[in-house]
């Protein structure tokens, strides 16, 4: 499959979701992003409290994350963090408040969709501090050595050149810079007809790479104190709600509820990972 047609996808797809969510309908795109019915779930499910949930706009919580990044790094007043696919803004809401007035937020986003609801949020909450740009996180609109912090959550996977984002993220931060991400691999290969589906690379699952290589991608790129702060499987009840996965699953014949759809949702594991320039 071609890089420029996963990418349209991945940007058609997340620009549906966001143009849904801003209406506040329940996105068809798939379930586990459904922002009235199983954001909450997700975002529980995967870290956050209800703190947390509760202290941003509604509409910026998509429940398409997989970890709380923000939480592995030690942010302080005044810094300046880059969130990689911000989306509608949850996790850089979540930073605003702890780098606070003297500090900046720069959410960066391939979708205009997207990012037109983040600054909607934005505005509706008076996140004064956060800024949404445009731009792919293979090739950052930014100057070098700008972050004291980037974050990310369940969004590297998305991209097929890997590689490139993690020297972007380098070349941005600062020396002494934190890279604290959130993000799905495997444990083991995958069907080829996962790896293969398009709708899988949207649902973050074909696009997943092995731990040992998405390690590698990182050390590459020139970071030190490269640590797995959590691994776990990703929860197959949220697997289930995604009508992504239910299509692959009903073309192939596999029944979600079997020990076949198990012993393929055991390969699947949600990581967050820190590192330092």
């Amino acid at each position: 499959m071609k890089i420029d047609t996963l990418k349209k996808a991945v940007i058609s797809g997340y620009s549906k979701l966001a143009e849904i969510s801003g209406l506040k309908k329940t996105p068809s795109l798939f379930a586990c992003c459904d922002t009235k019915e199983y954001a909450k779930l997700v975002g529980e499910k995967i870290g956050y409290s209800n703190q947390e949930l509760s202290s941003v706009p509604q509409e910026a919580n998509l429940g398409v994350g997989c970890g709380n990044p923000s939480a592995l790094a030690n942010i302080q007043k005044g810094d300046t963090v880059v969130d990689l696919g911000s989306g509608a803004g949850f996790d850089a809401f979540l930073v605003s408040k702890q780098v606070g007035e003297t500090g900046k937020v720069i959410g960066v986003d391939l979708s205009e969709s997207m990012l037109d609801l983040a600054n909607k949020n934005a505005k509706k909450g008076e996140y004064v501090n956060t800024d949404f740009i445009l731009g792919d996180i293979e090739k950052m609109p930014l100057e070098e050595n700008l972050a004291d912090h980037i974050i990310s959550n369940c969004v590297i996977n998305l991209s097929t050149q890997k590689q490139k984002v993690f020297s972007e993220a380098f070349r941005v931060l600062k020396k002494g810079g934190q890279l604290s991400i959130s993000d799905i691999v495997i444990e083991e290969e995958l069907p080829a007809f996962i790896k293969d589906s398009l709708a899988g690379h949207i649902a973050c699952v074909s696009g997943a790479e092995k731990i040992e290589d998405y390690l590698q991608y990182i050390k590459l790129a020139g970071f030190k104190e490269i640590k797995i702060e959590s691994k776990k499987s990703f929860p197959l009840e949220l697997m289930l709600l995604d009508p992504q996965i239910k299509s692959l699953a009903k073309e192939m014949e596999v029944n979600m509820n079997s020990k076949q759809a198990k012993d393929l949702a055991s390969k699947v594991v949600s990581i967050s990972v820190s590192a330092v320039k």
